[in-house]
């Protein structure tokens, strides 16, 4: 009911873990029936085989760096669809490298829509990462945490 008081039709569920909330699923697939088109950011730990298919799904891979990359379930990869996107946040060369090979590994390119790599915040130079991907000719592109230029870094609900 509160999103129909908006005028968008389009709305990303994200935060956390979406999915680790009970409702929503049932929310996505309301969304949908209802004529919004509906992504889902996802930290790609928990399983999106039930996410609708009509849902973009927005699959973020942890690299190395996170601390978090031993969570991937790299079982998701098998639920992408051609409308979904694939992230990777790198801190360092070892981060880029890893989202190099499992881009090239899975076959991404042919199997989503987009593919993104941002630099985790105030860390790894714009300029550095973008020539990496200039020389390696990698078929992604690079993406900045926006929200973290325009509301402060460390600003939570944006």
């Amino acid at each position: 009911e509160r999103i129909g008081g908006f005028p968008a039709r389009f709305v990303e569920i994200t935060g956390g873990e979406p999915l680790e909330q009970e409702a929503s699923l049932s929310l996505m697939k309301q969304l949908c029936d209802d004529g919004y088109t509906v992504a889902l950011e996802t930290g790609g730990h928990v399983d999106v085989a039930m996410v609708d298919p009509r849902v973009i799904k927005i699959l973020d891979i942890k690299c190395p760096g996170s601390g978090m990359a031993k969570r991937t379930r790299w079982s998701n990869l098998v639920c992408l669809h051609p409308h979904d996107e694939v992230k990777f946040v790198v801190a360092d060369e070892d981060d880029y490298r890893f989202a190099a090979a499992t881009i090239r590994q899975h076959d991404l390119p042919h199997r989503v829509s987009s593919i993104f790599i941002s630099p985790v915040h105030g860390g790894l130079k714009l300029e550095t990462l973008a020539g990496w991907m200039l020389e390696d000719g990698l078929p992604a592109r690079l993406h900045i945490q926006l929200h973290k230029y325009i509301w402060s870094p460390d600003r939570r609900g944006v």
